[in-house]
């Protein structure tokens, strides 16, 4: 029976390059010198610095400048509010969407299930498996959920016939 599953993930060397490629514009760009602008990637997500709520807005632009580049989608970032961070420093943690939260994944199986396709979602960790007779069908279900906005960026992989 063909199937396939939805999942959220980041390609995490394509962020990478995204990242560097981000630390290296803002070293280099001249609207950039001497603000001590900044990024790091840690194990919450992505902290950018700079010396004014100014230039952490625009690192955050040249970020999501790259990011589109690398072809990732911008809905992976979740940029937090701009905080002072001591002295005349600002921050502003980044956090990174990946896997599938139960409560989006109920709600995808909840929008398949009201299509009133002949395709049965079940949910399995932090994917959603969609198995059903026709391929077309489970073609319908990816085209439907292109189409509606849920906030995450979703991938459709293993499709078996």
């Amino acid at each position: 029976m063909p199937s396939f599953d939805i999942v959220s993930e980041i390609d995490k060397h394509e962020l990478d390059n995204a990242v560097q490629q981000t630390r290296r514009e803002i070293e280099t760009r001249f609207d950039f010198k001497g603000t001590d602008a900044s990024i790091e990637q840690t194990e919450e997500g992505l902290v950018l610095r700079a010396n004014s709520e100014g230039r952490v807005d625009g690192t955050y632009s040249v970020l999501q400048d790259k990011v589109l580049r690398r072809k990732l989608s911008l809905k992976i970032l979740d940029p937090q509010k701009v905080q002072p961070a001591g002295g005349q420093m600002y921050r502003q943690l980044v956090k990174l969407r990946e896997g599938i939260a139960t409560e989006k994944a109920k709600e995808i199986v909840k929008i398949i299930k009201d299509s009133k396709l002949k395709v049965q979602a079940s949910i399995q960790g932090e994917t959603v498996r969609v198995t059903g007779k026709k391929r077309d069908d489970l073609q319908a279900v990816i085209a439907m959920l292109k189409e509606k906005d849920l906030e995450l960026p979703l991938q459709y992989k293993n499709f078996r016939d």
